[in-house]
């Protein structure tokens, strides 16, 4: 217990420490920039949520996997306020804020309409979901509606077709979340948007350019989000000499130290040929590279340089962390972050395909790199679990994790490490359920202490989520009748029918 409390206050103190350093960099660099003359605090109309009437999520309008670890960030925290993102009805994107100030949640508002969502015969994609960043002048940026495309937007010459379209919209004022507008300046054919801001202002949109066969790329914008670049392959997709499908990936891109942008992934063996006749969810490996924003030149861990788009054999020759293709085991995609030197830390989950076509349960194990090779945790340290992970130092992190407890009740709580990732201890739980799960993004861009982290409680009766903004203190609470936004029409439509 005493190691749980002195990570708690470890944890609080850090998170305060770089959120006012964040802060201060934030507000210099927009002021440098241009003279910002609104209001860094929302409009806000209702009053604080202090009462006994409370309740631990601010609306009930998320819908089904209304949020991730992978389309990231889903929240920054900016001046004083905290802004978030997530799937909300018809699969639209919408938005929140709350002042860590007074105390009072604005919204949710509607920022974008999605092309997907609007038929009800057709299931719930859930590959849309959007990301969020605030600019250095302090105009909110969401990426969010793509599963593809289709073939009326034109050709996808770095991939395949599927649903949907990227869109990028972006807010009409600073620091306001009240009115958006499109921004016609990025690919339709993305998804699994993220978003990084680099210490100069650079803005960088990373994305699957299509469905699964489909290169990564990026595009940059040096006008924060008014205009973007061409798009730059990061992976290349391609058929496998061997017949055995397509050469496929998923990434997970953040900001590293040093004006570095990090980059953990997969390998997915992309193809129709299951044994029960369904796509193939075959995901393996584990592999790490990194890029100098200055330069724009990929190296690897050792500061070799890649060639991009990287294919498969220059992945397992150059930047492979850890391998189990050939095996049963099927791999995970998860978070990477530096240390305070500028080496990665990172998970991946790994577990048994169980013969099915898209895996079984899988757990995830920690690595870091120490400058000279990879150390590897123990296994059984961190449960099954989604979530995210803090570096205080190289052998001091923080895993904040959605999982189950031994009752089988769904917990998000912490899983603290003082020796680099080789153990973890259970920490405090931050919110708790039981029976229905949760889903979780990644932890919120430059986040305060009381709000890491955006939660999605599952239900079992309908596709409807409430949404949950959770901190070192628990969820934060807003008056129960200011956190209803769900008619009856929408319930009814989102209800599900036993069968």
């Amino acid at each position: 217990m005493k190691f749980v409390k002195l990570a708690c206050v470890l944890l609080t103190s850090t998170l305060v420490l770089l959120g006012c350093q964040a802060n201060n960099g934030q507000s210099n660099k927009a002021a440098n920039r241009a003279k910002v003359t609104s209001s860094p605090t929302p409009v806000l109309t209702s009053a604080p949520a202090v009462n006994s009437n409370s309740v631990d999520y601010f609306t009930d309008n998320g819908l089904s996997n209304s949020v991730s670890t992978l389309q990231h960030p889903a929240g920054e925290y900016f001046n004083g306020v905290t802004y978030v993102t997530y799937q909300g009805l018809l699969e639209d994107a919408y938005v929140a804020a709350y002042n860590h100030k007074t105390k009072q949640w604005v919204g949710p508002f509607k920022a974008g309409t999605s092309a997907m969502g609007k038929d009800p015969k057709r299931k719930i994609d859930n590959h849309g979901k959007p990301a969020l960043i605030v600019d250095d002048l302090g105009y909110i940026h969401i990426a969010f509606g793509g599963h593809g495309g289709t073939p009326d937007m034109g050709e996808n010459d770095l991939g395949n077709y599927n649903y949907g379209k990227l869109k990028h919209v972006v807010s009409k004022r600073p620091y306001d979340i009240s009115e958006w507008q499109e921004l016609d300046n990025v690919s339709p054919f993305g998804t699994y948007n993220q978003w990084v801001k680099t210490s100069n202002g650079d803005l960088y949109l990373f994305y699957r350019h299509g469905a699964h066969q489909s290169n990564w790329v990026y595009q940059k914008s040096t006008d924060h989000g008014r205009t973007f670049g061409e798009r730059v392959s990061v992976f290349k997709t391609q058929k496998r000499d061997d017949g055995l499908g397509v050469d496929s990936w998923y990434g997970y891109f953040s900001e590293g130290k040093n004006d570095t942008i990090a980059l953990t992934y997969i390998y997915h063996r992309c193809g129709n040929n299951h044994a029960n006749g369904k796509h193939l969810g075959e995901r393996t490996n584990g592999y790490y590279m990194q890029m100098d924003t200055k330069t724009g030149v990929w190296t690897n861990v050792q500061g070799e340089p890649v060639a991009t788009p990287i294919d498969r054999a220059t992945a397992n020759q150059k930047t492979l962390v850890m391998k189990n293709d050939h095996t049963e085991n099927w791999s995970g995609i998860t978070t990477v972050h530096h240390d305070e030197k500028g080496y990665p830390h990172l998970r991946f989950d790994q577990g048994h395909h169980k013969n099915r076509h898209q895996g079984g349960p899988k757990r995830p194990k920690y690595y870091r790199w120490n400058g000279e090779k990879w150390l590897i945790g123990k296994g059984g340290q961190l449960p099954i679990s989604k979530g995210d992970h803090i570096v205080h130092s190289p052998m001091q992190i923080s895993a904040l994790l959605a999982s189950r407890d031994k009752e089988k009740n769904s917990i998000i709580a912490w899983r603290h490490s003082n020796d680099g990732g080789k153990t973890f201890k259970q920490g405090d739980v931050l919110l708790a359920r039981k029976n229905n799960g949760f889903e979780v993004t990644s932890i919120i861009h430059n986040a305060h202490p009381d709000a890491l982290m955006l939660v999605a409680g599952k239900e079992k009766s309908t596709h409807l989520r409430k949404m949950y903004l959770v901190g070192v203190n628990g969820p934060i609470q807003r008056a129960k009748e200011q956190a209803h936004h769900v008619n009856e029409s929408f319930a009814a439509r989102y209800n599900i029918k036993k069968k």
